[in-house]
């Protein structure tokens, strides 16, 4: 056992356009560590480069240069186990429409060479809550069935690492839950999951690590709990015990760098950025301007805030910043 899961250095990827002056440059250097029995998270906006990355790890789309090495196998120097290390979930619903569930499994554990006694197709359905379909025809399949069918199709010959590629697209919420269970246990079981969805809340709730990749680049990859911290902005919910009729003359007095706004039911939100404003500094100039607060909580930044901050122009000044002065990426 390796104890990264996966590790890409310097990957690049260039596409020729037929015709185009210019080449399409999909990554652009992308350094990537994935920990051993981890829940990574790999996101970003529509062409960031995700699929590509992702395509490239699965053996489907060859680098440009760069190294990658899934469970400790360099792709170069043995793509066969590199291969046979990962299996995907690709977002697209590629299922033959004439074949079984169980037939689909038996094919595909066939492509990967895996021996009849060793096959776990029963198995791999039931826990997926598709072993009353294992005779149907696929086209009989629900939208979420089939989803789920491309997971079990990921797992036919064990691999270590699973890649989910919006694997919850389309699904309703019982079968969301029905399908994190079962990476739960997974995960638990020693695979590593890589997940890339669009779903930010099931990203903070699911993955130890993210990283977020833009335009081509990993622009940060931390521990989740690290990465919603970097963001520097807190916001202050206060309940005034009665009317606080001028809202400017409060927002003039409040210090340098915070704002504020009403909330329904009379609450107002008060936003400042964490390195240059504290709480008490707030709530003295409430009480300074006769403010008298009957209720008080704070609002943490969740993903959304941080994905947004990293990819729109502008946005890493809501980051916090090392002792050396650079956003902490």
């Amino acid at each position: 056992m390796s104890e990264n899961a996966i590790e890409a250095r310097d990957l690049r990827k260039t596409y020729r356009r037929q015709g185009a002056e210019a080449e399409k440059v999909a990554l652009k250097g992308v350094d990537l560590t994935v920990p051993t029995g981890s829940v990574f998270g790999l996101l970003g906006p529509n062409g960031a480069g995700k699929s590509t990355l992702i395509n490239i790890l699965a053996g489907l789309v060859r680098k440009t240069s760069g190294t990658v090495r899934i469970w400790g196998f360099d792709q170069d120097v043995n793509p066969r186990m590199s291969r046979a290390s990962i299996g995907v979930v690709p977002q697209e619903l590629n299922i033959d429409p004439f074949l079984s569930p169980a037939q689909a499994l038996e094919v595909q554990a066939g492509l990967y060479g895996v021996p009849a006694e060793q096959r776990r197709t029963r198995e791999i359905l039931e826990a997926l809550g598709l072993g009353d379909k294992m005779d149907a025809y696929a086209r009989t399949l629900s939208g979420g069935m089939r989803r789920r069918l491309l997971v079990a199709k990921a797992m036919v010959h064990a691999p270590p690492v699973l890649v989910l590629d919006e694997p919850t697209a389309g699904v309703d919420l019982e079968l969301r839950r029905q399908l994190w269970d079962y990476v739960k246990e997974l995960n638990a079981g020693g695979v590593t999951v890589i997940l890339t969805t669009h779903y930010l809340e099931e990203a903070q709730e699911m993955c130890d690590q993210i990283a977020i990749i833009h335009q081509g680049a990993v622009v940060t990859s931390q521990p989740t709990e690290k990465l919603l911290a970097s963001i520097d902005r807190k916001t202050a919910i206060i309940r005034p015990a009665g009317t606080v009729a001028e809202l400017d003359d409060l927002a003039r007095a409040l210090p340098k760098g915070a704002t504020v706004v009403r909330r329904p039911e009379s609450a107002l939100a008060i936003e400042f950025a964490r390195r240059d404003v504290s709480l008490g500094q707030i709530l003295q100039t409430l009480t300074e301007a006769g403010v008298e607060i009957s209720d008080l909580s704070t609002e943490e930044p969740d993903l959304e805030d941080v994905f947004l901050a990293l990819t729109t122009s502008g946005g890493v000044d809501g980051l916090a910043e090392t002792e050396g002065g650079r956003h902490e990426r």
